[in-house]
């Protein structure tokens, strides 16, 4: 697959917060952890929590990338889009981890990004063809 043509989610969300997101091979240090939800209040917009089921108080902040960096077109290997059975690059729907690091300042991972298959909710956090193009630590602007 080429690069993704990242896609506006809708209303700013793939589910409906009861949708269990199944990330087979969890996320990287929290591999054993394999199904999200998804949860947005309309005052935090544009981020969201990704929030770990039967964890209440484990959830990463994320954000589509578009609102960090507009150009920003990950390119998938094909092994990724297999697993994900992405047919289509509007299937895919994708997320970075934002870490606060105190001090008013908070960072995006542009290298490791989470995308999930909009019409199986199965996800993956890949690594890009193109990650040396992205910062894992790439500044986010606070306001």
């Amino acid at each position: 697959m080429n690069t993704l043509e990242l896609m506006m989610p809708t209303e700013g969300r793939l589910t409906n917060g009861n949708d269990i997101i199944e990330l087979p091979l969890g996320l990287l240090g929290f591999e054993s952890a394999k199904h999200y939800v998804l949860l947005t209040r309309p005052d935090e917009e544009p981020f969201m929590w990704f929030q770990m089921v039967g964890d209440s108080k484990r959830a990463f902040l994320v954000v589509p990338p578009h609102f960090v960096l507009a150009d920003y077109r990950p390119d998938l290997g094909d092994l990724d889009v297999a697993f994900l059975d992405l047919n289509d690059p509007s299937e895919a729907f994708v997320l970075n981890i934002v870490t606060l690091r105190g001090k008013g300042v908070a960072t995006v991972n542009l290298k490791g990004p989470i995308v999930i298959n909009r019409r199986t909710l199965v996800g993956k956090q890949v690594i890009p063809i193109n990650a040396s193009e992205f910062a894992i630590r790439h500044p986010l602007p606070l306001s």
